[in-house]
């Protein structure tokens, strides 16, 4: 037997000079090229792996979760659009180091399944940090992940609970009492009976379609049906209820709304349900870190599958914004019984990290692909017949725990035009949406300069608002008798008005225009800066801090301490109360006069101003400008100093790679 050939020796310092110039010219980031280096370190590593791990963690940066092997087959896929020349300059070098690129997806396969950094699935497993799946390259972490979502999710939608549908169809009837418009049937008692059914619910729609507002309503359809013929679910007494969102903002809002939606209901429900009372016992909205149990410093957190959260209806809003990984630790915390109902708009941006869990789950929403017990089951327990276009023979058993409500009871208008144009692509009906409202809801800035966003800023515009004048106004103004009231009216007022920016970077992005307008508002005299800190400086937490209780994502204003005036404290919306952190305690936040449209989900102003570059980029695609319009909920601005611009975005879809669509038959 013949001693196995050594592997041919490779110029990897040529590959690397390549990557390195890629990177000084911002094509990748630092981190691409350190991951490449360090597996290098592990073993033989030809040139196909490398480019391999270079792509992976360049992809996983910008949101996805594997690396498709397709898309390096040949010329680069549009998943790889912003190498654009610079694939031929890798291929080269490739070559130089000594091995030629794969230039189809059975030779990518055949190289990268042959090294030691890389584990093919159903081989023997050695905890190689890169995880081979088919056609899909991953980092061993979001493969756990991906894995671990798709076999909860699966078994969660297999699981099925009797119920007694003559009982929630009584229930139902006294809870929905609107009138259904268009002639179509009721989706939102559809998802309350559907949601009832197992321990999956997942609820998408746009703005105002209710998603609160129905999930307001299974929750007093959960208590009345409690020990009523629902297997698995604790007698109402004991119904352990949590509700959770991904920000501390998001958190805020949907307490508000369910407990605005339950009171409305416990008085028409009158002793026949103690809604008040029970309601009382869910205690507030948390963020899914502070539910869990975040510790610092790690990415673990307290509740796990070895120690599950102690629930039995999950509650979680805004659910686009739950990244991969964070849905895995939810679902692994999630005991076997619970239930989990997941809320949000499934055309919204996805979370900043990877992974797009929700449009994942939600692939085939709008064909509906219910089965026929399903439509039996809805008949009889709400009433409503299921329409022909929504229904499929053969509907898989995830379809059947999805409910898309279709119909706006609030987010009409031009501004609802305007969202569903550009979530259709269509950039001719979008424009002429926006040229061609005679109720000046929407107005658009063509060929703005600077000078027109920091106008905006600081006065607003006509009928929409006076911009950041109103509450620096009040500030300036003082506290009065009652300074937690003044606090509150001072958070409520800066919320009427929020500035927008689809790049962080730049004379149009967020660091260049909060420092604009600090100088607008300061030649005003509106606000006086003393430094990084100054009264009436609005902050974002960049970071969880979980020594002062405040959240990436989370927004206060800086106020003067009511107890030593020459202090400053940062105050922050909690609830109807407000709550405030020393400002020299704060060490990762940023000015937040403009912020990005990721960093916006979950919240609504009466008027939204987005501002986007002059010129199209990676980040520009139909998903950011349909969330930046729908966080207007009276009047929208849009700022464009290129009006080709809006077109080239409405055109681009964002597709992030994840192997998760797949492994759940979506």
């Amino acid at each position: 037997m013949t001693d196995p050939k050594p592997p041919a020796a490779l110029d990897l310092p040529a590959l690397f000079e390549t990557i390195d110039a890629l990177t000084e010219s911002g094509k990748l980031r630092r981190l691409a090229g350190a991951f490449a280096r360090f597996v290098a370190t592990l073993g033989h590593a030809p040139p196909p792996l490398l480019l391999a791990c270079l792509l992976l963690s360049e992809l996983e940066g910008r949101g996805h979760s594997c690396l498709v092997l397709a898309d390096m087959a040949g010329d680069p896929s549009p998943q790889l659009g912003w190498l654009d020349g610079e694939w031929a300059a890798l291929r080269a070098a490739a070559t130089r180091a000594g091995s030629a690129l794969p230039r189809n997806v059975n030779g990518w396969r055949v190289a990268l399944q042959g090294c030691e950094q890389v584990w093919p699935v159903g081989d023997l497993d050695f905890n190689q940090p890169l995880v081979l799946d088919g056609e899909r390259l991953y980092l061993r972490r979001y493969w756990r992940d991906e894995s671990t979502v798709a076999a909860s999710v699966q078994s969660r939608a297999l699981a099925e609970h009797a119920v007694d549908t003559a009982a929630v169809r009584g229930w139902l009837d006294r809870l929905f009492h609107h009138p259904v418009r268009e002639g179509g049937p009721d989706w939102q008692k559809i998802a309350c009976a559907a949601a009832l059914r197992g321990q999956l619910a997942v609820i998408t729609g746009g703005p105002g379609t209710g998603k609160t507002y129905t999930v307001a309503r299974l929750l007093a359809l959960l208590f009345a049906t409690a020990g009523e013929g629902v297997q698995g679910v604790p007698g109402v007494q004991n119904l352990r209820v949590a509700l959770a969102a991904p920000t501390g903002k998001a958190a805020a809002r949907l307490k508000q709304s369910i407990d605005a939606a339950l009171d409305e209901l416990a008085g028409k429900l009158g002793a026949d349900l103690p809604l008040r009372e029970l309601a009382g016992r869910m205690g507030g909205a948390r963020t899914l870190h502070s539910l869990l149990g975040a510790r610092p410093d790690t990415r673990s957190f307290v509740h796990n599958a070895g120690n599950p959260l102690e629930v039995d209806v999950l509650i979680v809003d805004e659910a686009s914004m739950v990244h991969l990984e964070m849905m895995a630790a939810l679902l692994a915390a999630l005991p076997p019984h619970a239930r989990l109902i997941l809320l949000g708009d499934k055309d919204q941006l996805a979370s900043v990290e990877a992974g797009a869990v929700l449009g994942d789950l939600c692939a085939q929403a709008e064909s509906g692909n219910y089965d026929a017990a399903t439509c039996d089951y809805v008949l009889a327990a709400t009433g409503e017949t299921i329409p022909a276009a929504f229904r499929e023979r053969d509907g898989g058993p995830l379809a059947q725990r999805i409910v898309m409500l279709r119909q706006s009871r609030r987010f009409g208008g031009p501004i609802g035009r305007l969202a569903l144009a550009v979530n259709r692509g269509d950039a001719d009906a979008a424009r002429d949406v926006l040229t061609g409202d005679s109720e000046r809801k929407l107005r658009w800035i063509e060929g703005a300069r600077p000078s027109d966003v920091l106008a905006l800023a600081v006065q607003g515009r006509p009928g929409a608002g006076t911009g950041y004048r109103d509450y620096l106004e009040l500030v300036r103004a003082g506290p009065g008798a009652d300074y937690e009231r003044w606090v509150r009216d001072v958070l409520h007022r800066f919320e009427q008005f929020r500035l927008l920016c689809a790049v962080r970077e730049g004379e149009w992005g967020v660091g260049g225009l909060n420092e604009a307008i600090e100088a607008k508002l300061e030649g005003a005299k509106l606000i006086r800066r003393r430094g990084e800190w100054y009264v009436g400086r609005p902050v974002m937490v960049t970071r969880n801090d979980y020594p002062t209780g405040v959240y990436n994502g989370d927004i206060g204003l800086t106020l003067p301490d009511p107890q030593r005036p020459d202090s400053l404290r940062v105050w922050f919306p909690d609830g109807e109360a407000v709550r405030s952190v020393l400002a020299t305690r704060l060490r990762n936040v940023e000015t937040a006069f403009a912020m990005t449209v990721h960093k916006s989900q979950g919240s609504e102003f009466l008027h939204t101003a987005m501002v986007l570059p002059p010129q199209a980029n990676a980040v520009l695609a139909r998903e950011l400008v349909y969330t930046g319009i729908t966080r207007a909920r009276e009047f929208f601005t849009l700022v464009s100093p290129n009006a080709a611009v809006l077109a080239q975005a409405i055109a681009e879809r964002t597709q992030r790679a994840s192997g998760l669509r797949q492994a759940l038959g979506t």
